[in-house]
């Protein structure tokens, strides 16, 4: 089996050259890539994209790129719907001439965020961002270009490799006594590490079973606000590092309101894994499991 990855060095895209290789020949590429490299990985050159999926012919096309900043994609709204929108487009008509199978993720801000109920892989989308909308115009392309497909939506993700929220609640609770962080958002911290092995496992069921195409929703179980996933950070650091220097005292809930950005965000970010966790036959561990390995392994 040859893989095409693109965007291998994002935080999924890491943990996926990791879980991919042992499923087949793996080109990995991202958007600095050359032919040197294996092709153009820069989704915002359609026609070498194209050029590069039609030349090495994979049997899978994993697209782990993206236009991923919420709030600039706010004035680059051009931007994010090439790299969101029509790029997903040019891969699904250049998987569905090679007959590959392609592999994308989506994200639960394609929803409008009401209410407290986990959203179903069925419900009626409603983004409420330039974000939400160009992802949900991505998928919509892959769906029209009658391509194999496995969409993944997902939410709140996390690496241990980069920046993330709790590397960033921990500077700030090295030299604040007081944080505030939101408290009416709500969803599931998700880890790279864990979408790249759930999607090893699904391509390996796909490629046996064609019924397994379409959307699913994949988080780790569980639910948290903002404001508890810091608390439990903290928490859980100091329980793992005592000699850790943590001035904090106080993670104060504020509501999103208190923190004005471009980008509207969801306030619901529960998603149903139901669908995936049957398809695939998988158990999906609480969120906090995660985190704390991933906290085990930067401090």
């Amino acid at each position: 089996m040859k893989i095409l990855l693109l965007g291998k060095n994002g935080q999924v895209g890491w943990e996926l050259q990791r879980s991919l290789a042992p499923l087949g020949e793996l080109v990995a590429l991202d958007r600095h890539s050359s032919e040197a490299d294996g092709g153009c990985g820069d989704l915002s050159q359609l026609d070498a994209l194209r050029q590069t999926v039609l030349a090495l012919r994979p049997d899978v096309i994993v697209n782990a790129a993206a236009h991923t900043a919420v709030d600039k994609a706010e004035s680059e709204t051009e931007l994010a719907r090439t790299l969101n929108a029509l790029a997903p487009g040019v891969l699904a008509e250049a998987a569905h001439s090679v007959g590959a199978l392609l592999v994308h993720y989506s994200t639960d801000y394609v929803f409008n965020g009401s209410g407290t109920t986990p959203w179903l892989e069925t419900n009626a989308t409603g983004p409420l961002s330039v974000y939400g909308q160009t992802k949900l115009d991505g998928e919509r392309a892959i769906q029209a270009s009658g391509c194999r497909h496995l969409i993944f939506r997902t939410s709140w993700v996390y690496a241990a490799r980069g920046g993330n929220f709790a590397k960033t609640m921990l500077r700030l609770a090295s030299d604040r006594e007081r944080l505030t962080v939101i408290d009416d958002q709500f969803g599931a911290p998700t880890g790279a590490d864990l979408i790249a092995d759930v999607t090893a496992h699904a391509i390996r069921q796909a490629q046996q079973d064609p019924g397994c195409y379409g959307i699913y929703h994949l988080a780790a179980a569980g639910e948290t606000s903002w404001n508890g996933y810091a608390r439990y950070v903290i928490d859980t650091a100091r329980a793992l590092k005592p000699e850790l220097a943590l001035a904090v005292q106080e993670v104060a809930p504020v509501p999103t309101s208190a923190f004005p950005t471009p980008a509207t965000r969801p306030l619901n970010s529960r998603l149903n894994t139901t669908h995936l966790r049957q398809t695939f036959g998988l158990v999906l561990p609480d969120w906090q499991h995660g985190v704390r390995r991933m906290l085990s392994e930067i401090l």
